[in-house]
């Protein structure tokens, strides 16, 4: 089991963002460098790549206010 986690290198500031999409469904297969979820701060969009190949199982619902360092999903 592989947790999805926030870089807490993913943006400079130490603002707060939010899950704006899944790009991959929960329960879905995924390989390790897809593109997975996107998330807004303060009005840039980042994307979130899949760390490892498996099973997509989601934590974090889209809308949710995600910090560096949040656990957002698993892939197992």
């Amino acid at each position: 089991m592989t947790d999805v986690i926030v870089p807490v290198d993913m943006w400079e500031e130490d603002a707060e963002g939010v899950l704006t999409s899944w790009l991959a469904s929960d329960g879905g297969d995924v390989s390790e460098g897809d593109v997975i979820a996107e998330l807004m701060v303060e009005k840039i969009q980042y994307e979130l790549e899949a760390t490892a190949s498996g099973v997509l199982t989601i934590i974090k619902d889209v809308d949710e206010i995600v910090e560096k360092g949040d656990t957002i999903a698993t892939i197992g």
